[in-house]
């Protein structure tokens, strides 16, 4: 098999990266060239990028729904209990108001206290309130690491 020889021009940083994949897998840069335009011109490579574009987007569509989904809980929770709260609540008489308020910054501390109880757990209470709606469609998706983005919402 006859190959042709090509003078290319490439950048420093292409050029050693290039020379260390050589040299880590043992072959010439020349057959890694090669493997690599052969890929790149590939009538399937073109259709392999697709696919696996099309892939990555079908995930973010994904996550993009449940984001909506969750969000749409969490609004509807907050407008439910501010319903709630705005008519069952009464005023504060004014000699009771310091009162009132230390019993706040209380309650406050506690719900913090749950709160962070429940982060570190790694479980979202969003995910609880939507199994319990509807366990049916609810999907087997792995649990988040405590600390990562997904499991510190709540």
């Amino acid at each position: 098999m006859s190959r042709s020889r090509l003078n290319i021009f490439i950048e420093p940083e292409h050029a050693k990266r290039l020379e260390d994949l050589a040299a880590h897998r043992g072959v010439s840069k020349s057959s890694v060239i090669a493997a690599a335009l052969s890929s790149f011109l590939s009538p399937d490579g073109g259709d392999q990028r697709e696919a696996a574009t099309a892939k990555r987007l079908d995930r973010l569509s994904r996550q993009f729904d449940r984001l909506e989904r969750d969000q749409s809980i969490l609004i509807e929770t907050v407008a439910l209990y501010l319903r709630y709260y705005l008519t069952v609540s009464i005023p504060v008489p004014e000699g009771h108001q310091d009162a009132a308020r230390a019993q706040g910054r209380a309650r406050y501390a506690q719900f913090i206290e749950q709160l962070a109880r429940h982060l570190q757990r790694g479980r979202s209470l969003v995910r609880e309130v939507h199994e319990e709606i509807e366990p049916a469609s609810a999907s087997p998706e792995p649990e988040p690491e405590p600390g990562s983005a997904d499991g510190a919402r709540a």
